[in-house]
């Protein structure tokens, strides 16, 4: 009887415990040589003088991606942009109000092509060097933050996702100039470009860069899209 009533506690019931589910998403930004992310101040709610991703509440009719959608359009403006999930996020004290849940994500755009808009509830917003955070994060958003660059990181070591930090064609110096910005380490040119070619991902676009005499070639996605 005491088993029955055990295996009873990890099935569904109407008397299961529910709480509130929310999405943080963390955008990237490739600007001046350095990787950036998107945060916001809100004019109301709780950590009101912090810095914060760009989050909300996934409502009943929602699955997580539609309300990661919803969130950045109502509170950036930016819609169409891809975005993959990091991290389920479950601590007991989250949130100072209730039991919260949150599912993280990662996008990566180029600033230049999505009009920032601010949005309801939104005192200020802002590109914040990655290495450069402000002092006033809220809620659990800097451990947020290093988890989701750790996950960019491991992508473009292993499946080349950058999304749209570079353009739809790039050489294979601004690709290399971008992994060393963000890995933070230093590679040689010559292993780093065969490496690349083994990956088999890249086309040449048979164009060289202009402006440049004799500029070298131009590279993209073998799919033409760096979001995959």
């Amino acid at each position: 009887m005491v088993e029955q009533e055990k295996l009873k506690r990890i099935q569904v019931d109407r008397n299961s415990f529910e709480c509130s589910i929310t999405t943080d998403v963390a955008v990237f930004g490739f600007i001046e040589n350095s990787l950036k992310v998107l945060l916001i101040k809100r004019l109301s709610g709780y950590f009101m003088n912090h810095w914060l991703l760009p989050g909300g509440v996934m409502e009943a009719d929602e699955t997580l991606d539609d309300c990661a959608k919803k969130v950045l359009y109502q509170l950036t403006g930016f819609r169409n942009i891809h975005f993959e999930q990091v991290k389920i996020y479950s601590e007991l004290e989250r949130h100072p109000l209730k039991r919260v849940i949150t599912q993280s994500f990662y996008a990566l755009v180029k600033p230049e092509n999505h009009s920032l808009v601010i949005g309801g509830n939104v005192e200020r917003i802002s590109w914040f060097d990655i290495d450069r955070l402000p002092e006033k994060i809220g809620y659990d958003h800097r451990q947020i933050i290093h988890d989701a660059n750790l996950n960019l990181q491991l992508n473009l070591r292993e499946r080349l996702i950058f999304g749209e930090l570079l353009p739809k064609t790039f050489t294979l110096a601004e690709l290399q100039n971008l992994y060393e910005r963000i890995l933070k380490i230093k590679l040689d040119k010559r292993n780093f470009r065969k490496k690349i070619f083994q990956m088999d991902v890249l086309t040449s676009t048979g164009e060289k860069k202009p402006g440049v005499k004799g500029g070298p070639l131009l590279y993209r996605y073998k799919n033409g899209n760096v979001c995959e």
